[in-house]
């Protein structure tokens, strides 16, 4: 699957509405495709630290939400070294806030109730543009390797042996905002299959990944499109057997979960929470107990423009707006 056939498709678009800001502070600025509340001068695509001091916070708690791929309280266990970390290294409290769904995530960064985030690979964008959500790191594999791949499965004696088996049956996504979830199969199957949903096969949607992919092991989906990473973890914690499941399409690599903050937190108390991801020491903690179950294990330094640029040339395709409201 390459780019350029991704970039054919025709899908109809699919804008997300967030609630309109409390008060559009920027002033007449360079802004790109970002919200009217913020300024993007130096032209990285994401928005720029206040100038004006009474725009900047400096909260006592800082509170810390991972994207809503699986079970809330499984994260709050695995990120719990690394608040610890966090505190230590900033000198605030810290707090892990589980959200339900991504819009719900986004919303909160929006309106001012969640100061660093995981958002997923979809909800990135969205995030960048309708929250302020400066991000710069994701999780690696101590050799440098990132990344995750969508991957269409199905379950043994389903009678699907390939892609084309989907039409005229349910296919499980996640969410509207979800790339591996909804964004980058629905542009795969019209592009490379000429497959649209509701014409050719019936779309539901499961809400995060760990539901498509439970759904199909407990055989209620038939298909669904999902994160390998998630899947991986699932069956390294034995939440479903590998022979429960099998792959009938994978996709190229795609980023994954982006880490980072929103932007109008005071300069310097970013930088401590960036020195806070860069010096985790990751071996015998909770945090490498879970994720190296996806071979992570270390905080790999990136920038939006660069690292998310497939994605954004996905949503192209997609008719993506990002539409805040």
């Amino acid at each position: 699957m390459t780019l350029k056939t991704l970039l054919l498709s025709t899908i109809a678009g699919v804008a997300m509405t967030f609630a309109a800001p409390l008060a559009a502070s920027a002033a007449d600025c360079e802004r790109g495709t970002l919200d009217e509340r913020y300024c993007d001068v130096d032209g990285d695509l994401i928005a720029d630290i206040p100038t004006d001091e009474a725009e900047l916070l400096d909260p006592d708690t800082l509170i810390f939400a991972y994207t809503p791929v699986e079970d809330p309280a499984v994260y709050k266990e695995a990120w719990s070294d690394f608040l610890t970390h966090l505190e230590k290294t900033t000198g605030k409290k810290a707090v892990f806030f589980p959200v339900q769904s991504n819009a719900a995530q986004i919303e909160a960064m929006r309106s001012g109730r969640l100061h660093i985030s995981g958002f997923n690979t979809g909800s990135n964008p969205l995030a960048v543009n309708c929250a302020g959500f400066r991000p710069f790191t994701i999780m690696a594999s101590l050799d440098g390797g990132f990344g995750y791949e969508m991957e269409i499965i199905t379950y043994p004696g389903s009678g699907i042996e390939k892609v084309e088996d989907i039409k005229g049956k349910d296919m499980a996504f996640t969410s509207e905002t979800s790339n591996s979830g909804f964004k980058a199969p629905s542009a795969i199957l019209k592009a490379d299959y000429n497959m649209i949903a509701g014409t050719d096969f019936t779309p539901v949607f499961s809400g995060k990944h760990d539901n498509s992919i439970l759904g199909v092991a407990n055989k209620d989906y038939p298909a669904a499109a999902i994160a390998n990473s998630v899947m991986s973890r699932m069956i390294e914690r034995e939440v479903i057997t590998a022979d429960q499941v099998k792959s009938i399409y994978k996709s190229q690599t795609f980023p994954t979960t982006g880490f980072g903050v929103v932007y109008n937190l005071k300069p310097e108390l970013q930088d401590k929470i960036k020195e806070a991801f860069f010096t985790f020491p990751w071996e015998g903690s909770s945090l490498k107990k879970e994720f190296e179950k996806s071979n992570e294990g270390q905080f790999l330094e990136m920038n939006y423009k660069d690292f998310w640029d497939v994605i954004r040339k996905i949503d192209t395709a997609n008719g993506v707006k990002y539409t805040c409201g």
